[in-house]
């Protein structure tokens, strides 16, 4: 008891009375509180828009679990069909990253600000791509529709619009994480900037771009899956039209093998990152 006496009398006079640390931050806790209530304000006009009719809502929840008791139902008489397809959308998605993979290097060159020190050039690409990046990928897609015709060549085309503003903006921020010094003291021999990007900023990187790489292709497949709905070919067609024609058996096998693929995807590339490390 008398250390702890002394203590209080050594401690500044805020401490003895509080005996606690403050360790809160109004202002962030502030911010918090008008962030969640912008949220709720935000939902409750956005139902109040949509008009949801929650009573048909609820009383459709059981039919979920009947579609999916006849997804379960497996047909595999059409695999010719689903084989074919699930190839097409993997051609489709594998074309579009390495077409995006170069465009991306070459344009995050471009856009990182320690590779050629334009900072206008890197203002201007930087911005180009953000719009491009900001179209989502089906837009993109029904518009070489328009252009290119139903097929392939058209979710090639879409995709790789969409793909490319992604890499050059992930890349240039790869190729932004080298450091200074690094560069400075090969600007020092002599060495031009090109010689720099290829040997000292591009392997450096490389590990990264990989790790971009294997995110994009499982984005790419799935999003393959998706578009083959709207013309653009692959297994997404299938799956559209065996939904629409009730034929639940072969909608379902086509679903379960793009489950597979993409788990396969994910499962090839953490082992490459792992041997990048």
């Amino acid at each position: 008891m008398k250390d702890l006496s002394i203590q209080e009398k050594a401690a500044p006079s805020g401490f003895a009375r509080q005996k606690r640390i403050p360790v809160g931050c109004k202002d962030k806790n502030r911010a918090t509180g008008w962030f969640l209530l912008g949220t709720a304000v935000l939902t409750v006009i956005s139902i109040a828009y949509l008009g949801i009719d929650w009573g048909k809502l609820f009383s459709r929840i059981p039919d979920i679990g009947v579609v999916f008791w006849k997804l379960l139902h497996l047909d595999f008489s059409n695999m010719d069909l689903i084989g074919s397809s699930l190839l097409e959308t993997v051609s489709i998605a594998v074309l579009s990253l390495l077409y995006s993979l170069i465009l991306g290097v070459i344009f995050g060159m471009l856009a990182a600000k320690n590779v050629f020190r334009l900072p206008v050039l890197s203002v201007i690409v930087q911005s180009f791509f953000t719009f491009l990046r900001a179209v989502p990928t089906p837009v993109w897609v029904l518009l070489m529709l328009v252009c290119l015709g139903m097929g392939p060549e058209a979710g090639v085309a879409g995709l790789c619009v969409h793909t490319t503003a992604f890499f050059t903006r992930s890349f240039a921020q790869s190729f932004e994480s080298i450091p200074d010094e690094t560069i400075e003291a090969l600007e020092a021999t002599g060495t031009s900037r090109l010689s720099i990007f290829c040997n000292a900023i591009f392997p450096t990187a490389l590990s990264q771009i990989v790790a971009w790489t294997g995110m994009r292709l499982e984005t790419n497949f799935s999003e393959c899956a998706i578009l083959g709905m709207v013309g653009a070919g692959g297994i997404g067609y299938v799956i559209s039209t065996s939904l629409q024609g009730y034929d639940y058996g072969t909608a379902g096998t086509a679903i379960l093998l793009v489950f597979v693929i993409a788990y396969l995807i994910e499962r090839i590339f953490v082992r490459i990152k792992k041997k990048f490390r």
